[in-house]
């Protein structure tokens, strides 16, 4: 008969636990300090961190419900539809955004969808109180949209997304809901999240009436070519198959009205707004970047135009969507939440410091003593 395996741990000090270790005595002398000194380090960085974060201008305006206008006349947005944030002293004259429906034959690169529909534009105008310096980000903000929901972020192929050819079983179980369309056809790409990419196209910015200067516009080109993270472009890949094998997502269907081609196959690797899309986000309320303006010349200020495609209805969800342009600071966007946090995780050490200071000072415990000992408290 074979010897039985020992389950014993082997005779190390790690594994029998002989380890040398060090256990912190928890007294008045060691956990005072380390409060109070914790009170004056994070509050005074929360101070620095709301600081910075109130340093940053923004603009946010709300264009949900630009669809539903009346054709060719603009409309002045709505109070609670809009916000600017800017830290300038000259901004006290702000003219509030004005928005216009307009219908084009078109999308903005030129081409016509191919089921011969219009092309719902939205155009917005708004005032830039003050000279922005670059870099100037340009986002999309949804809210009431659960992009953590489990079943969302699990439905999608990986393998697929790579290039690898993936047939109906494997799409089936990572594309739940969304893996093949009704002739049997594998969705490239297959999932829910790529099937809700957003779609809406911003044009770049337009300076009306630019002053001193003869020209009646200047328009300010923001690039989209570096606006996800470079350790995405690992992860995608060209389809390796063919093209007439695979459909569309459902959602995609102006895009591809006639499916895919050997010329028009769609390339994750390249379109970095499907990149950005899909490294979902934590909360139902989120912004994502869609260009950025890096020049050296800063954005004078003054009125500005710029025109959105409408292809995202946001309205099925109970959600809005909106257009920022904000600037940054050495913690990034404005957030005000750190700041607060390390305020308030500031000031509560510093409470806590003083609470036991004074337990401390009126009502000393001596370390050790044998009279706290509960059998010598034991009373007959």
């Amino acid at each position: 008969m074979s010897e039985v395996k020992s389950r014993k741990p082997a005779n190390t000090a790690f594994k029998q636990q002989r380890l040398k270790a060090w256990q912190p005595l928890l007294t008045p002398k060691t956990v005072l300090p380390t409060l109070f000194i914790a009170g004056i380090i994070f509050a005074p960085l929360g101070g620095l961190f709301l600081y910075e974060s109130d340093t940053v201008n923004e603009i946010v305006i709300d264009y949900t419900h630009c669809f539903s206008q009346t054709l060719g006349q603009p409309v002045i947005v709505g109070e609670d539809q809009y916000s600017y944030t800017f830290t300038s002293a000259n901004t006290t004259v702000i003219l509030v955004p004005t928005m216009e429906l307009t219908n084009s034959t078109t999308w903005m690169d030129g081409t016509a969808p191919g089921d011969g529909s219009l092309v719902q534009r939205c155009t917005i105008e708004f005032t830039i109180p003050t000279q922005l310096n670059s870099p100037i980000y340009l986002y999309y903000r949804l809210t009431n949209f659960y992009q953590n929901h489990r079943k969302y972020v699990k439905s999608l192929s990986n393998n697929q997304l790579k290039g690898s050819v993936i047939g109906s079983p494997e799409a089936g179980t990572s594309c739940t809901q969304m893996s093949t369309d009704p002739s049997g056809k594998v969705y490239y790409p297959c999932g829910l999240i790529a099937n809700s990419v957003f779609n809406d196209t911003f044009s770049n910015l337009t300076l009306l009436d630019v002053p001193g200067s003869t020209d009646d516009n200047q328009t300010f080109v923001f690039d989209d070519s570096d606006i996800s993270w470079s350790s995405d472009n690992s992860k995608y890949g060209s389809y390796s198959g063919d093209p007439s094998s695979v459909a569309p997502p459902p959602n995609w269907s102006k895009r591809y009205p006639n499916g895919y081609n050997a010329t028009n196959i769609f390339d994750p690797q390249k379109d970095k707004h499907f990149q950005v899309w899909m490294r979902t986000s934590w909360f139902p309320t989120f912004r994502k970047l869609y260009a950025k303006y890096t020049s050296a010349d800063p954005l004078p200020g003054g009125t500005y135009k710029v025109s959105v495609d409408l292809n995202y209805d946001i309205t099925q969800y109970g959600g809005t969507k909106s257009l920022v342009l904000t600037g940054t600071s050495f913690l990034g966007n404005r957030n005000s939440f750190m700041g607060l946090a390390y305020i308030v995780m500031g000031c509560i050490c510093a409470f806590l410091g003083i609470v036991f200071l004074v337990r401390n000072f009126y009502r000393p415990r001596k370390l050790g003593d044998h009279d706290r000992l509960s059998w010598n408290n034991h009373q007959d």
